[in-house]
């Protein structure tokens, strides 16, 4: 009887020993599976956050720039607030602000871009209010639809709010110039902001040289 009750105990200790070890090598294979599925730093990390607001205005822009992805959450319309996604992939985040450039009290905002390498040429993604219900895009007309103004032009832009216009500056290539070495001055284009068919788009105004 003493033999049979011993064997039984041991039989006992082994299922036991048996099972924590199965739970034990389940939890690692849940933990490894959940690690591998789970996003890195990396994927959801915020490179850029910024709230703009206009004087006197009660909208307001959040600017957030996570990876190659731009949300822009407006604030503070009376109708529509919803987000606006844009994909960065080749471009890199250079600035944002806003400005009433139309001067009907709502304020637009202008992120400012430059695409990857060494050309670095200006990229705007731009939203308006309407008359402070929702938001539309802004259009910036491709430079080289202006034969005048696109000449010699290379990139390196930088792109700026001056008051109730939008600036774009870049150097001046003359041929044979590198592309690190412009040797034509600077040209300052100035656009304002005007009502299109479908949308409001930025139309040139001046174009100065020095």
């Amino acid at each position: 009887m003493r033999t049979n009750a011993l064997l039984i105990s041991v039989l006992i200790l082994l299922l036991t020993s048996c099972g924590q070890q199965r739970t034990k090598q389940n939890n690692e294979t849940q933990a490894e599976a959940t690690s591998a599925s789970a996003p890195t730093h990396s994927e959801t990390s915020t490179d850029k956050e910024l709230t703009l607001n206009y004087p006197g205005s009660s909208i307001t822009y959040q600017v957030i720039v996570s990876d190659t992805v731009l949300c822009i959450i407006p604030q503070g319309l009376s109708l529509i607030n919803d987000t606006m996604r844009h994909d960065l992939t080749g471009y890199s985040f250079v600035n944002a602000e806003t400005g009433d450039l139309d001067l009907d009290g709502y304020p637009e905002l202008f992120v400012y871009l430059v695409s990857d390498g060494s050309g670095s040429y200006g990229e705007l993604i731009g939203y308006s209010p309407n008359a402070g219900k929702s938001l539309s895009q802004v259009y910036l007309p491709e430079i080289s639809e202006d034969t005048a103004a696109s000449a010699g032009y290379m990139g390196h832009d930088e792109m700026a709010i001056v008051e109730s216009t939008f600036c774009r500056r870049f150097p001046i290539y003359k041929e044979g110039d590198t592309n690190a070495n412009p040797t034509g001055g600077t040209r300052q284009i100035q656009y304002k902001l005007v009502k299109g068919e479908a949308s409001k788009y930025l139309k040139i105004d001046k174009v100065l040289e020095f």
